[in-house]
Parts: structure tokens; C-alpha cells; sequence
């Protein structure tokens, strides 16, 4: 039983390793596991701190924030896409309101610039940013 469990956390580790997982990546990936063994890995590597959904949700946002020009509601999907509990992503939101309302402001701006570069009216525009989930008041004030 010990052998074959160290044999599911070296599985488990290597997968984390490679690059950071949340909870239910790990648990989708591992789902034809013995689900008791599965639960035991998961504690001991969430006690190890090789897995922490709070500290994914703060990476991971720097980096979409790095990378692309996204609405607070695309992170927002990006996160829960990941199976990170939706409680845990508006607690993160809420913390950071105003960096992300200024990094969704900035996004928005560096879309309409992109899209009235290829002669886009504004009302295209619009309703491409209203699509993507930014807020209309952010739509207004970059549009003006």
C-alpha cells in the first residue's frame, strides 16, 4: 500500500512540476485512480505547498495580464475553467479591483487602437468589447 502510494505522488509531483496545476486538474488527470489514495496524495502535496488553487489564481493572472489583453469576465472564465473554486476567484477579483479595472482599462485601449488601425467604426468596436465581457463604462470612456 505504501509503495504504491509514494508511487502515485512521484506521478502526481512530476505533473505538478512540469508546470502548476490546480486541485481538479490533478484530479481530472488522475480520475482512474484509487480515489482515497488520490485525496491522501493531494493533502500531503497541498501540505508540501506544491499545490495551492489561491496562489495559481495569482499567478496565473500575471500572467494573462503579461501576455493578453483580457476583460475582468475572460480571467474570470480562464480561472473557473481550471475548476479554482468561483468563491476564491471573486475574493481575488474583489482584492484587486482596482488593478484589474486599470489592466481592463489599458486592454480595452490597446483593442480600440488595434481595431481603428484597420478602419473599424466605433459602434464595431463596441459591440466587440461588450462580447468580450468589459464593462461599459470602460467601453465609454475608451471609445471617446
Amino acid at each position: 500500500m505504501e509503495e504504491e502510494f509514494d508511487k502515485l505522488k512521484t506521478k502526481v509531483l512530476k505533473y505538478v512540476l512540469y508546470k502548476k496545476r490546480t486541485e481538479n486538474e490533478i484530479r481530472c488527470k488522475f480520475a482512474e485512480e484509487n480515489e482515497n489514495m488520490l485525496d491522501d496524495v493531494i493533502s500531503y502535496l497541498k501540505e508540501a505547498k506544491y499545490i495551492n488553487d489561491e496562489e495559481y489564481v495569482k499567478k496565473a493572472v500575471k500572467e494573462y495580464m503579461n501576455l493578453k489583453n483580457l476583460s475582468i469576465k475572460e480571467l474570470e472564465y480562464k480561472l473557473q475553467t481550471k475548476g479554482i473554486n468561483k468563491n476564491l476567484i471573486s475574493d481575488y477579483i474583489y482584492e484587486n479591483k482596482n488593478d484589474l479595472v486599470e489592466y481592463e482599462l489599458k486592454s480595452a485601449e490597446t483593442i480600440v487602437n488595434k481595431k481603428r488601425i484597420n478602419n473599424e467604426d466605433d459602434e464595431t468596436i463596441k459591440l466587440y468589447l461588450l462580447k468580450k465581457g468589459y464593462m461599459e463604462e470602460i467601453i465609454k470612456s475608451v471609445l471617446c
